[in-house]
């Protein structure tokens, strides 16, 4: 009897004094990021707010336009598309891919040739890439109780040419890239708040001067596609590089890399000397087969002919912007775990 009530009395001592222990190691491992707090997190500056007056969409301006004029950029936040217009200089949204062009109605127009939207569900932002912008709307309702987008906030001075934007859920941040200049502004909100602040700026400063017109976040890593003929692969939190990769120049004016199942996948707008005739898509296995010649031209699944621009991932299929062929603005396609183009569907 006394040695059962000892050993349960020195077990449970012994549980709490691990108990911190216990605590401590589960949250070992790698740091979930926390929302930005302005009363304790450094930054550089806010957002300048924009007042604007609502009622001025009462009447939702519909896009004037029956086709697209180079579109870059095309996605979904919650129930609606966005397609970025690049030469119409405006951002169009719908909630299908099936009504005609003129049935969308307009987000923003009067842009700077924009080339992507990205959103975090609350906040939605807009490179504004020839005014050296970047514009943030948000959702609201208007007099007729019809869902609006309205300008709440921008930051001037954002680098030169700013070409890209992507949200990363992971880091709770907005990456904004400086297309021209090799500089990365980094975006971020309060949980409780929508104002966004400019909270550092990172640089890769071999691309300064080159055009660099995309990025991509995989995992803790980052990559550029470089108009030195090379692909850098960077740590995301440092920017330091890892490794380089280099391309033929015939692929050197990169647009986009895509990693989708066992390829990367990459499209190519010219070649070294901004010939468009080089435009095209291609895959490999590894970036490093690209040097060897070691890759797949598979834009013949697409017609071909065009310049591919940016690919973007919608639930399980993907989109693809196009310019050059007229009637092809956008498509649709999938892979299956064959790694087969399957489903390739001209949207607009």
């Amino acid at each position: 009897m006394n040695y059962t009530y000892n050993f349960t009395a020195g077990f449970c001592h012994l549980m709490i004094l691990l108990l911190p222990v216990i605590f401590l190691c589960t949250g070992c491992g790698k740091k979930e990021a926390t929302y930005f707090n302005p009363d304790t997190d450094p930054y550089i500056r806010e957002s300048d707010r924009i007042d604007f007056d609502i009622s001025t969409l009462n009447a939702i301006p519909d896009n004037p336009n029956p086709t697209l004029s180079v579109p870059t950029y095309i996605t979904k936040v919650k129930d609606t598309y966005f397609i970025v217009d690049c030469y119409h200089n405006q951002v169009i949204y719908n909630e299908n891919l099936t009504d005609p062009l003129y049935e969308w109605r307009i987000m923003a127009s009067g842009l700077g040739m924009p080339h992507t939207l990205a959103s975090d569900g609350f906040v939605y932002l807009i490179d504004d890439t020839e005014n050296n912008r970047v514009l943030v709307m948000e959702e609201g309702v208007n007099e007729n109780g019809q869902s609006v987008f309205l300008p709440t906030q921008e930051f001037t001075e954002i680098g030169d040419r700013p070409h890209y934007i992507v949200y990363d859920e992971k880091t709770k941040t907005f990456y904004v890239w400086s297309s021209e200049s090799g500089e990365m502004y980094l975006l971020r909100r309060p949980a409780d708040d929508t104002g966004l602040y400019l909270t550092e700026v990172r640089s890769i400063p071999s691309l300064n001067g080159v055009y660099v017109r995309s990025f991509t976040i995989e995992d803790d890593t980052i990559y550029f596609v470089s108009g030195n003929s090379s692909i850098i692969e960077a740590e995301l939190d440092t920017f330091k590089v890892r490794k380089e990769y280099p391309v033929p120049d015939s692929m050197s004016g990169m647009v986009q890399l895509t990693f989708i199942r066992d390829y990367c996948y990459l499209t190519i707008s010219t070649d070294a000397t901004g010939n468009q005739e080089y435009a095209t898509m291609i895959r490999a296995r590894k970036l490093s087969d690209l040097a060897k010649g070691s890759y797949e031209d598979v834009y013949a699944s697409f017609v071909g002919g065009g310049t591919p621009y940016y690919i973007s991932r919608i639930d399980d299929t993907y989109y693809l912007t196009e310019h050059r062929l007229p009637g092809h603005s956008i498509w649709s396609f999938q892979v299956n775990d064959k790694n087969e183009i399957t489903n390739v569907t001209t949207i607009y």
